[in-house]
Parts: C-alpha cells; structure tokens; sequence
C-alpha cells in the first residue's frame, strides 16, 4: 500500500536488506518520503519520532517493538496506517500489544538477505493469526518436503534471488534455493513458519520447535520475553531449557504449572533460568547459540 503520500520510517541498521531496501529504497521507487533515525536512537525515542514526523508507516525488527511497547505508548490519535515488522518471528503477544497502543495492524514479511522478503501480510490481506502471510506477487516458492509441511524454498528464476556468493556458486536443491527455514501451509496458502533447521530441538528422539515452546512462557504474565534452546547436561544428555526476561523473579512451580497445561511431556523445559537481557545480534535477533553455550 505504500504511496508517494506516504512518510515511512524504518528503525534498523544499515547492516541489511530489510533497512535499506524497506527503508530506503521502497520509498524511493514509489515517489514516497523515506524517514531516517539518527544512528544510535534509542527505541523509547521512536513514538515522538513517528507523531511529530507524521509517519504513515513503521517498520522494524521485533525486539524494536518490544522496547518501545515496555513504555507507555500511546500512537492512537496520529497519521499512522500500519507497522511492518520482519527479521525474526513476531510473537502474536506482540502484536497485539502494537494494535493496543496504535489502533492500527502489524503486519508481518519474511525474507532473507540472498532474496529480501518475498513473503508477507498486507493491508490488502492480512495474514491469518499465527501465519507469516502469503507469498508476495511474482514470487515462486516451495516447501520441500513432505505434504503441506518442509523447507522454504525459492525458485532460481525468482528476479530477487541473488546470483550467488563471493567465491562460490548459489547453492540449489534441483531448482530451488532452500532456506533452512520450516514452515507449513494453511487451507488458504498462507505459511506459517516453524523456525529453523539449526534451531530445533531434539528431547527425547521427537523434534520440538522452540516457537511452539515460547509462545506459551510469553502469554504469562511478567515474562517480557523468552528464548529456548537444546542444553546438553551432560555427555550425550539433552534437555529443553528456557531462559526468559521479567520484571521480577518467577517461581518455578509457576513456570512448570503454566507449560504442563498447555505443553507435552517431552515438550517441557527441564531447565528455567531468569537473565536480564536475551543476546541478541547486531540486527536484534536473539542469539541461540550464546545462549546453548551459557
């Protein structure tokens, strides 16, 4: 939907695709205003940014939003349409907590650097709950895999797919650029993604997203984020264990109660651990392998 009416305003680095060709770009080829934070802006600074710039659209990482959201934001009675969040899975907490402060959706795209986004929810179709969208116009992607469930992938003839990597070839499956990323299709087409090949964890011989994991710790109250991962224990013993963020110390009995009721058995973090701040990477994500070596 974007319009040469339109301000935008981006609130990532300049250290990948999604900033500069969401925030800068984009705006560009439409004719519309592309809006900069000054580097090192702080995330509680962005709500006066957006009302006093008069900003149609936002978009960043969901870490940005969770910073902003902690404060009290109130963005209800200003010129924006809608947010754009992308980088990493947006927790649906999250989005309702933006739709709460702003009276207006947070739509969600998926992509990566070799290929920008090629899969999102829009104003024109707003992606299910739960769902990451559908692909965008133009783009030919695939699941590969069994059924309705697999690897994302991305045709070669795809006009956005890069041509390869410094010193060496694209790396194809047949025809298809595999992401490392699992997802399954709704009735209606629209993906929902299941995380990463790397990041999935193994308890017990069964295969258990860490998506599936945190979304129920984040609906409790107190807990402002949270992150699993596979721990070894000991030599050739894993459990799931679950780090999160809160304002204060949560029990485990709290914590145990909260997952048995919505968790199975074999899904169960053995291993709950308060921190004051997730790592993350230069672009916001959360660092699972600091957090497996911790």
């Amino acid at each position: 939907g974007l319009t040469p009416s339109d301000r935008l305003l981006h609130a990532g680095a300049f250290n990948w695709t999604y900033t500069m060709g969401t925030g800068v770009i984009d705006p560009l080829v439409a004719g519309a205003t592309s809006l900069i934070p000054v580097a090192g802006t702080r995330p509680d600074a962005l709500p006066a940014l957006i009302r006093d710039h008069h900003v149609t659209l936002f978009a960043a990482a969901p870490g940005v939003f969770r910073q902003m959201l902690r404060a009290s934001v109130d963005l209800r009675a200003t010129a924006l349409r809608h947010g754009l969040s992308a980088g990493e899975k947006l927790a649906e907490p999250l989005r309702k907590a933006w739709q709460a402060a702003t009276a207006t959706p947070l739509h969600e795209a998926y992509g990566m650097s070799e290929c920008s986004t090629f899969i999102s929810g829009s104003a024109a179709r707003p992606a299910p709950t739960g769902a990451l969208g559908y692909p965008q116009e133009g783009r030919r992607i695939t699941l590969l895999g069994k059924g309705d469930a697999g690897e994302i992938a991305i045709h070669r003839s795809d006009p956005g797919l890069m041509l390869g990597y410094l010193d060496a070839p694209l790396p194809l499956s047949g025809d298809w650029f595999a992401t490392g990323d699992l997802a399954r299709l709704g009735p209606d087409g629209a993906v929902f993604y299941d995380g990463r090949k790397d990041d999935m964890m193994n308890a017990g011989g069964f295969k258990v997203s860490p998506l599936e994991v945190e979304a129920v710790f984040r609906a409790l109250p107190g807990v402002q984020d949270c992150a699993a991962v596979e721990h070894e224990v000991r030599p050739d013993v894993k459990v799931i264990a679950l780090f999160y963020e809160s304002d204060g110390d949560i029990t485990a009995a709290t914590l145990e109660q909260a997952g048995a009721a919505q968790l199975a058995r074999y899904k169960m973090p053995r291993h709950f651990q308060r921190i004051p701040a997730l790592p993350r990477s230069a672009n916001g994500k959360i660092d699972r392998q600091a957090l497996r070596s911790r």
